[in-house]
């Protein structure tokens, strides 16, 4: 099992979330909430109002998400929709735990003492440089104050 932090379309509540409990695309358990240890740019870009978490540590805001556990079938998948390496590239960060639930098949109920795992993230170092200076959010909500829905696949 690996951990991954989901901070856009995957959350719980959001147009994508159904993939994540989708057993058919592999086992996603929820391990509970976190944000990123350092801050990082979060926008909302391009024609489908997509969220992009930008590889640009030291700017931005702490971003808030989600922690799963994930098997390896699930994190094929993840990297196949998130179009990883091309679109978003999976590295390892260091997530602070917000709330933790921490059911998993390990045993590991509680949350790490110091307070911080690492998990995968979906960030991208391959945008527009315009992106830079769209605005930056500390949590994504599809339906937010921002106006910018997000486009369903489906619905492109």
């Amino acid at each position: 099992m690996a951990r991954v932090f989901v901070y856009g379309t995957l959350k719980k509540g959001q147009p994508n979330y159904k993939h994540m409990i989708n057993t058919a695309k592999g086992l996603a358990k929820f391990q509970g909430r976190g944000r990123t240890a350092e801050k990082y740019p979060l926008v909302i870009a391009g024609k489908y109002n997509i969220p992009y978490m930008l590889n640009i540590p030291g700017t931005g805001h702490h971003v808030a998400g989600e922690i799963y556990s994930v098997d390896d079938q699930m994190l094929q998948f993840l990297d196949e929709f998130e179009g990883c390496p091309d679109m978003y590239q999976r590295t390892l960060m260091r997530i602070e735990v917000v709330e933790w639930e921490g059911k998993s098949g390990t045993g590991e109920t509680q949350a790490p003492a110091e307070g911080v795992v690492e998990c995968f993230v979906y960030s991208t170092t391959t945008y527009p440089p315009e992106w830079v200076g769209l605005p930056y959010y500390a949590s994504y909500d599809s339906s937010g104050k921002h106006g910018l829905a997000y486009v369903l696949r489906e619905s492109r």
